[in-house]
């Protein structure tokens, strides 16, 4: 019914909008506790979609992909304190990078195990998974772009990821509960955990301020010139097989940009809202996937759910294991997993169900797993190719 471009826009934008704002009404609001509003962002473009109410596949969908994906990352990277985080200790730091390592190698082993009940080309559609279970929403899409997936390929995927990844979150949020007994049981050291709390309170403060049209101004600028600068970048290095296409270079362009700019005073830009405006963005570019996706071709569904399962079956023991021998507490393995999983969005819930003063301690984990994501899941395309 609505094929112009900016009534397409129009309808993409008031989404995400309506659902911010019925989180205002109680009922809405412990509903979204169990069912999360991306759920609502991804479906009720598809549903438009295959009604028939806004097309499947238009000009503007292209645009906005090319321009706001990575003006995405580029936000959602520009906060990444990269010596905090590793002035949280190593513990920490390995508990997030075993996740990390954990989702790299769960993909190809469950792919090998499940590949004669899946099409050939669903490796494309799991490497993108893995860039959200490393990073988030936005590694998802670059990934998935980077080596070519179908949207119909993505569509599926997102609902794995949703029903997988937020099982997990819903029994890590239960095991928070439990950390005295746990850490208790394994030993560990939660000294460091108070420290913790004191320096995540300081970096609270330090970042907040209220904006002026003066720093937004200079946020959008920044989003802007990043995402175009990446995109001719990109558009002028080679590709190099299917990984390393032009799609890719822009992603690893934008996201370089954003670490270097995140040790420069541009990093305050996250005081008046960086991440913020980036989230925007995501939930546009999610919206986007969901418009493009096609209702009649879930029949893979049951096995990729399967195989994603084995998946993080494979990351929680990586996991486990690393907490065993390093004897951490289950703090690091909680903030470190949801960080991969999660990303920014839910990390921060799983960490203050420890402690309220914790939640940017899941905020910083899970900006750089933003930042690595765009890496390491280029390692688990390149492994997932090869099983295919």
């Amino acid at each position: 019914m609505i094929h112009d471009n900016f009534g397409i826009l129009a309808i993409l934008l008031t989404i995400p909008a309506v659902i911010f704002l019925s989180q205002q009404i109680p009922l809405v609001q412990r509903f979204f506790k169990v069912v999360p509003p991306l759920v609502f962002a991804y479906f009720i473009p598809s549903l438009l979609s295959n009604l028939g109410m806004i097309p499947r596949s238009a000009e503007i969908y292209t645009s906005i992909k090319t321009f706001l994906l990575p003006a995405s990352l580029l936000l959602l990277t520009l906060a990444v304190d990269i010596r905090g985080i590793l002035r949280l200790g190593p513990k920490a730091g390995l508990l997030f990078l075993a996740g990390t390592a954990g989702v790299v190698l769960g993909g190809p082993v469950a792919l090998w195990l499940f590949r004669s009940h899946l099409a050939p080309e669903i490796w494309k559609g799991m490497a993108a998974l893995s860039g959200s279970w490393i990073g988030g929403g936005a590694n998802f899409i670059a990934i998935g772009k980077a080596v070519g997936a179908g949207d119909d390929v993505l569509g599926k995927m997102v609902i794995v990821d949703v029903i997988v990844a937020y099982t997990w979150t819903g029994i890590l949020l239960f095991l928070a509960g439990r950390a005295g007994t746990i850490d208790g049981k394994t030993g560990a050291d939660t000294s460091a955990i108070e420290d913790l709390q004191e320096r995540v309170s300081h970096f609270q403060e330090s970042t907040s301020r209220n904006p002026t049209t003066t720093d937004w101004m200079v946020l959008t600028a920044v989003a802007a010139l990043g995402s175009y600068l990446s995109y001719r970048i990109g558009n002028g290095l080679p590709e190099l097989g299917s990984v390393l296409s032009h799609s890719t270079w822009r992603v690893i362009t934008v996201t370089t940009i954003g670490v270097l700019l995140s040790f420069t005073p541009a990093k305050s830009l996250e005081g008046i809202g960086a991440s913020r405006l980036g989230t925007v963005f995501l939930y546009l570019l999610i919206g986007v996937i969901g418009a493009n996706a096609d209702f009649t071709a879930l029949g893979e569904v049951p096995w990729l759910l399967a195989a994603a399962l084995v998946w993080i079956v494979i990351h929680i023991l990586v996991l486990f294991l690393v907490l065993r021998l390093v004897r951490a507490p289950l703090f690091f393995l909680a903030v470190g997993s949801q960080a991969n999983i999660g990303g920014a969005a839910s990390a921060p819930i799983v960490a203050a169900a420890f402690h309220p003063a914790l939640a940017s301690v899941g905020v910083m984990l899970g900006i750089a797993g933003y930042v690595l994501g765009t890496y390491a899941a280029l390692i688990c395309a390149a492994l997932l190719q090869w099983v295919a």
